[in-house]
C-alpha cells in the first residue's frame, strides 16, 4: 500500500503543476510576450511544459530544503544530473523568445 501511495502522491503533484503552469503560460506568460512584441502562436505547448517545469523545480527546491528536508524522493530529485538538465532547458524554452524576439517553437 505504500508504493501505491507514492504513485498517487506523484500523480496528483504531476497534475496540479501542470495546471499552474497552464494557468501562469495563459495568463501571465502570454501577455508579457505580446508586450514585448514577441507572438504567442506555433507550439505554444512547449512553453506551458516549460513553465511548468520550473514550477515543479521551485517546489522541489522548497519542499526538499525546508519542508521534507530527510525525504528520500526529494532528495534523490535534487542530486538528479537530468533533473537540473531539464531546468536548463525549461528555463531556455521559456526565455529564448525574449532573445530572438520571437516564439521559435
Amino acid at each position: 500500500m505504500g508504493e501505491m501511495k507514492k504513485i498517487i502522491f506523484k500523480l496528483a503533484e504531476m497534475l496540479a503543476l501542470l495546471s499552474i503552469g497552464l494557468l501562469f503560460t495563459i495568463y501571465i506568460l502570454r501577455p508579457v510576450y505580446e508586450n514585448y512584441g514577441i507572438a504567442f502562436t506555433g507550439n505554444v505547448w512547449v512553453n506551458w511544459f516549460g513553465v511548468a517545469y520550473i514550477f515543479f523545480v521551485l517546489y522541489t527546491l522548497i519542499f526538499g530544503l525546508f519542508i521534507f528536508k530527510g525525504n528520500n524522493l526529494f532528495k534523490q530529485r535534487l542530486t538528479s544530473v537530468i533533473f537540473w538538465l531539464h531546468f536548463i532547458g525549461s528555463n531556455y524554452v521559456v526565455f529564448i523568445p525574449f532573445i530572438k524576439g520571437e516564439n521559435p517553437f
